[in-house]
């Protein structure tokens, strides 16, 4: 059946409001990416400090709801963070994935920035990711020893378990390599009592995940450490 003149402008009409529409959303996108989020992308500390003296919103969102913050955490951009903390900046502002600045400086060992915001205080220590993990246990599970350590210091529940039935040890072991990093990681948490019985939804313990997986050093140092938790 030929298309009638109707139908051809009816589809152009379709279109052009279908283009209208993508416009209006990569507006509304852009709007709210504000000088203080273009600033913070573009890395440059000196426009950053101006957009917060100047009284730039400090919660304003991109289109993943990332928060400046956030943004400068996950590029690692440490003065940049610094200047937003101090200014107030809020440390557990969740994105569209539930990553907040906190929680992102622990998982991907963004230790200055870490340090930052702990510092205030604010950080909300029993905050959890997408996967319901503290920040521990991407930290073990991402190879960041010295991340590690900062989060057991800071008061972390070492022996908190995700959603997916894992501990940070558990996570050190199943997910890592069983490479130097790892023992170190591993050693780490025994030191600071993670418990070794904490098996995952099967019934595995660490120990066990180790034996299978050819981790001969990281199954020795659980060894020694549950056999002292056993006494």
């Amino acid at each position: 059946m030929p298309v009638t003149r109707r139908q051809t402008i009816a589809a152009l009409t379709a279109i052009a409001a279908g283009h209208m529409l993508a416009g209006a959303v990569r507006a509304q996108e852009s709007n709210m990416a504000g000088g203080l989020i273009e600033a913070v992308n573009s890395g440059d500390a000196a426009r950053v400090a101006a957009e917060i003296a100047g009284g730039a919103a400090l919660e304003q969102r991109d289109a993943a709801k990332r928060t400046p913050l956030l943004l400068a955490t996950r590029a690692n951009q440490v003065e940049i963070a610094r200047l937003l903390i101090e200014a107030g900046a809020d440390v557990n502002a969740k994105d569209n994935i539930r990553d907040t600045p906190f929680l992102y400086a622990g998982a991907e060992g963004r230790d200055e920035i870490l340090r930052l915001i702990l510092a205030t205080g604010r950080a909300k220590l029993d905050d959890t990711n997408r996967y319901g993990g503290n920040a521990l246990i991407p930290a073990a599970h991402h190879g960041h020893p010295e991340t590690v350590r900062i989060l057991i210091h800071a008061g972390l529940d070492i022996d908190h378990v995700n959603s997916l039935g894992w501990t940070a040890l558990l996570e050190a072991v199943i997910l890592g390599d069983g490479g130097p990093t790892y023992r170190e990681i591993v050693g780490i948490l025994l030191d600071a009592g993670a418990d070794t019985a904490i098996a995952d939804r099967d019934g595995v313990t660490p120990l066990e995940h180790a034996r299978r997986l050819g981790q001969d050093e990281v199954a020795r140092l659980i060894e020694t450490k549950a056999g002292k938790q056993d006494r």
